[in-house]
């Protein structure tokens, strides 16, 4: 069903995480059977991000593809994700955090499980699911039950019929993403349900699957100022998509 694969990694400031990511993803490239290509957006870091990224290209150009998306603004996990998407090459793309919450191992095991239907053509990872396997702290895991429960409250369910639209692992084909993600507007941390949103409206095929996911520090949300803002982002969506 799969054979090459854009995995797009959004990040700000993270010269922390970096090391143990390329470690991961030297592993990853090592044993995959795909023709995949990794895509970096830095979205205006002004930490090392954008020099420990170069640095990893150079040293395994002939190893790994990699592909750097740079901009010296931060606009947004979003507006990152968005650039990454319409930059890829590969006939699928994987979406996933630079904390590696959910790691690349997933999408094997998803593989390896025949998960991946034929028929659909976008697969949200989600935590909500019983099969799923979620390590958080409580607090974590309640500040995720009241924006799902604000979230259904504002957004008509005809458009939610996902249970977690907020995890950062999505799996596209191509075609489908960038119809998707050109017409994104959203670049704040609601771009995910505006995308589920598009998928809806574009009556495109999406199907949640079980995934392993460890909550990992170094969160840059703030609890109060950023959930008032996504309470008014959630309700701008609703007007701009009349739901």
């Amino acid at each position: 069903m799969i054979n090459s694969l854009s995995i797009v990694l959004p990040l700000f400031n993270e010269e922390e995480r970096l090391p143990h990511l390329f470690n991961k993803i030297k592993k990853f490239s090592t044993r995959t059977k795909y023709n995949v290509e990794f895509i970096f957006v830095n979205d205006g870091s002004i930490d090392k991000s954008l020099f420990l990224i170069k640095k990893f290209e150079k040293e395994n150009i002939k190893k790994i593809n990699i592909k750097i998306v740079n901009y010296k603004k931060n606009k947004g996990k979003g507006y990152a994700l968005k650039q990454g998407v319409l930059s890829s090459n590969k006939k699928w793309i994987l979406t996933i955090d630079i904390d590696l919450s959910v790691s690349f191992e997933q999408f094997d095991y998803w593989v390896k499980n025949k998960y991946l239907k034929k028929g659909v053509n976008i697969f949200f990872g989600s935590r909500l699911l019983k099969r799923s396997n979620v390590v958080a702290k409580k607090s974590r895991v309640f500040t995720g039950n009241i924006f799902n429960i604000l979230l259904r409250l504002i957004i008509s369910d005809k458009f939610l019929a996902i249970k977690d639209t907020q995890c950062g692992f999505k799996l596209y084909e191509k075609n489908l993403a960038k119809i998707i993600f050109k017409k994104m507007k959203e670049y704040g941390y609601i771009h995910d349900v505006e995308i589920l949103i598009l998928i809806r409206k574009n009556k495109f095929t999406v199907q949640e699957l079980p995934i392993n996911w460890i909550h990992k520090d170094g969160s840059k949300i703030n609890i109060i100022k950023d959930s008032i803002k996504m309470i008014i982002d959630l309700f701008r969506l609703r007007l701009r998509y009349k739901l």
